[in-house]
C-alpha cells in the first residue's frame, strides 16, 4: 500500500461527516483510483480546506498513511469549478455515485479518469446530457471489464446493421433476432439495430434513440449495482415537477 501521495490529481466523489471536525472524503485520483481521506478539522468554521472539498472541483491532493484510509495531508486548486445546475447538476452526482458504488479503492483507472473528466467538462457545456452519460456509462463498463460491443453479433461475429433486431443478454452482447421470431416477452433487452448504432456514433437525433440507449446502460450498470437504488436518481426523480 502506497504510503505517500503527492500532489496527485483528483476529483471529490463524496465527502461525509466524521468524528467531530473532520470529513471522510472519497477522491478519484489520476493514479491511483478511488482512494478515501480523512480531512481533519475541514468542519471548523475557518478551515481552509472546507470550501475545496466540494464535487466538480479539480486538485491536487497530498495524502499520507499505510493503511488503505489516508490522512489528507494538503490541497490545491489546480483549475476552476466546473458550474452544474439543474439536470447537469443531478447527472453529475450520478456519476460519482457510480464510481463510489463501482469502483475498488486503490485500483488505477487513468482511462477512466480522463473519460470522467471529459465528463464533466461536456456536462459543464452545452453537450448533450443524454450523450455524455451514456458515452460514461460505457467507458465505466468497459473499465470494470463489461463492455458492450456495439460492433458485432455475439454469436456469428457478423456486423450489427440498422436493419436488424437485437437482442442483448447482458453477459455476452447483442444477438440478432429473426425475422419473425417471437421475443414479446423479453421486449426490455429488445433494439433495433439502428438504436445501437445511434449508441455507437453517440447522436441520439431521435428521441426513441436516446431513450433505448439508456435502458441498454441501465441493463448492463443494474447487475454491477444489485438491487440497492441509487440515491441521486431517487433524489432526482422527487424533486422533478409533477405532471
Amino acid at each position: 500500500m502506497i504510503a505517500r501521495i503527492e500532489l496527485q490529481p483528483a476529483w471529490v466523489l463524496h465527502a461525509q461527516p466524521f468524528q467531530n471536525t473532520s470529513l471522510l472524503v472519497e477522491f478519484f485520483s489520476l493514479d491511483f483510483g478511488r482512494v478515501r481521506a480523512v480531512a481533519k478539522g475541514a468542519r471548523r468554521p475557518n478551515a481552509r480546506n472546507k470550501a475545496l472539498l466540494q464535487p466538480f472541483q479539480p486538485l491536487l491532493v497530498s495524502m499520507m498513511g499505510r493503511n488503505e484510509l489516508k490522512n489528507l495531508t494538503a490541497i490545491e486548486v489546480s483549475h476552476g469549478a466546473f458550474c452544474l445546475h439543474g439536470t447537469r447538476l443531478f447527472s453529475g452526482l450520478y456519476l460519482n455515485e457510480l464510481l463510489v458504488r463501482l469502483l475498488m479503492s486503490h485500483e488505477p483507472q487513468a482511462d477512466l479518469y480522463r473519460s470522467y473528466q471529459q465528463a464533466i467538462i461536456g456536462l459543464s457545456t452545452d453537450r448533450d446530457v443524454m450523450a455524455v452519460l451514456r458515452r460514461f456509462e460505457l467507458d465505466l463498463l468497459e473499465a470494470l471489464g463489461y463492455g458492450v460491443n456495439l460492433h458485432e453479433d455475439c454469436r456469428s461475429g457478423e456486423p450489427i446493421t440498422e436493419e436488424g433486431r437485437y437482442l442483448f443478454l447482458a453477459d455476452e452482447g447483442f444477438e440478432r433476432l429473426a425475422v419473425h421470431s417471437d421475443a414479446h416477452a423479453l421486449s426490455h433487452a429488445l433494439f433495433s439495430g439502428a438504436e445501437i448504432c445511434a449508441l455507437r456514433s453517440g447522436e441520439f437525433a431521435e428521441k426513441s434513440h436516446g431513450r433505448a440507449a439508456m435502458r441498454l446502460t441501465r441493463i448492463a450498470l443494474q447487475r454491477l449495482l444489485g438491487d440497492k437504488p441509487l440515491a441521486s436518481r431517487e433524489l432526482f426523480q422527487s424533486l422533478r415537477p409533477r405532471e
